[in-house]
């Protein structure tokens, strides 16, 4: 029997029904539960086949255990090494990359040391930075947010250079992003899931929470075949099984807003019973289809396209460096035996 588990936090609706979804299928040899941790030993395999994260962001000790998880076997969703390394910034360096367009947008220094530093731990970064030239590029209005993390948390509307020191000297020790503000005319968040599973949702931002799925607006086709092509590029650069991407359009064009979100908002009371209902029915049919390719032991998490062709790049140079070397030794050998050949040729 394959077990596909669940792991989660305080949300309640959607890990609920993922498990009675799954459960209802009545598949054979699968079943589902919430995952239960009473002990974590090293290189020692859980339960598992599949787990379902929705929580390790919050908690590190569950990314431990998932990371235990995975080299034992267990297909994670998400891979939790990809995610414990994954930020927004270079989430924007890759959309670029694969074509998906994004808004201008600069990393910046947290405003405060991180704990355990002093001035003389910065002694590569230039003080002042080119504030100039950073505004200049971005421009004003402008959004800054956190390179790393969600929620819509610690983010600002700035309105001016001067507004921008002002909120910046709030964020403490957070690394920020400052990026050009996309003024749109309409707004979608896009599930995906199992890199495949596509759903496009009418979305409005500045809504309340819990009214930000109540919008309806009017698009073509082909820009919403578009958005789909950029959902499925960047999800498979990434390797995220389980992600949210958002576009904000301007002039025609999808602009990729937030595209790091590993264990996107599935309430059913923030995103209505429609998009409920698609999210259970999909994340559990795709559960079970990890569920019946998993190999007990081996490597069973998806790894994105940008890590897939670096590694590859990397064993495709070393068999090439291995047979130079070969060759090298080789020829030292050959000319030393000739060396040899030739002493004793003298010495006859």
């Amino acid at each position: 029997m394959k077990k596909i588990g669940i792991l989660f936090g305080q949300e309640r609706s959607f890990p609920q029904a993922f498990v009675e979804r799954i459960n209802a299928k009545n598949e054979k040899n699968i079943t589902a539960e919430f995952v239960s941790i009473d002990k974590v030993m090293q290189g020692e395999a859980t339960d598992y086949a599949v787990i379902i994260d929705r929580i390790s962001q919050d908690v590190p000790f569950y990314r431990a255990f998932l990371k235990n998880a995975a080299i034992t076997g267990t297909a994670v969703i998400n891979n939790p090494f990809w995610w414990s390394a994954d930020e927004k910034f270079f989430n924007n360096a890759l959309a670029m990359k694969v074509g998906v367009p994004v808004p201008k947008t600069v990393l910046l220094p947290s405003k405060e040391h991180p704990s355990d530093t002093t001035a003389d731990s910065f002694s590569n970064l230039a003080f002042p930075m080119d504030w100039n030239s950073i505004f200049e590029y971005i421009g004003f209005p402008a959004y800054m947010k956190p390179h790393a993390g969600g929620g819509w948390k610690n983010v600002y509307k700035l309105t001016s250079a001067e507004d921008f020191f002002d909120k910046y000297s709030e964020t403490h020790q957070l690394v920020m992003m400052l990026q050009e503000e996309i003024t749109f005319d309409a707004y979608f968040r896009c599930y995906c899931i199992g890199g495949k599973y596509v759903k496009i949702m009418d979305y409005e931002p500045r809504n309340p929470h819990h009214l930000r799925y109540v919008a309806d607006h009017k698009v073509s086709a082909a820009l919403k075949k578009k958005m789909e092509d950029y959902v499925l590029k960047l999800n498979h650069g990434l390797g995220y099984d389980f992600n949210t991407v958002e576009f904000a359009i301007r002039d025609g064009i999808p602009y990729a807003i937030d595209f790091c979100n590993p264990a996107p908002d599935a309430d059913l009371k923030s995103v209505g019973e429609e998009n409920f209902e698609w999210v259970v029915e999909t994340a559990a049919t795709y559960a079970i289809e990890r569920a019946k390719a998993q190999k007990p032991g081996q490597d069973n998490l998806t790894w994105g396209t940008y890590i897939k062709e670096s590694a590859g790049a990397a064993a495709a140079a070393k068999p090439k460096t291995t047979r130079t070397r070969k060759t090298t030794a080789t020829k030292a050998k050959a000319a030393t035996a000739k060396a040899k050949a030739t002493t004793t040729k003298k010495k006859a």
